[in-house]
């Protein structure tokens, strides 16, 4: 149930990170306004609290892998929001990714 909860922490803090910035993105380069950088200023603050919810207590261990699910989460945000379509390079970068969040969060530790 660990591994559960933290993969939904994971997902929820991209949601916050990547739509947060995409709403600035958009309230700036799209000219949609101050609302829209405002709700992008507050989903990044989501995004913040998100990572201390992880049951893994150390911070450092816990961004890093988070690198990760942001790389994977930012093409599928791309796909789903923007329309854009990743190349096969783009699909091996982000599953070797995903692949360094199982070994830095999953792996079995001793001590």
């Amino acid at each position: 149930m660990t591994v559960l909860r933290s993969v939904v922490l994971f997902v929820l803090a991209a949601i916050a990170e990547i739509g947060g910035a995409w709403l600035v993105w958009q309230g700036v380069r799209e000219l949609r306004g101050l609302l829209w950088i405002g709700a992008g200023v507050v989903a990044l603050g989501l995004y913040g609290f998100a990572a201390t919810l992880q049951p893994d207590p150390h911070f450092g261990r816990i961004l890093a892998a988070y690198g990760g699910v942001f790389v994977a989460g930012s093409l599928l945000w791309g796909v789903f929001v923007d329309g854009f379509r990743p190349d096969r390079w783009d699909v091996i970068g982000a599953l070797i990714c995903l692949l360094g969040v199982a070994v830095i969060m999953y792996a079995p530790r001793t001590g």
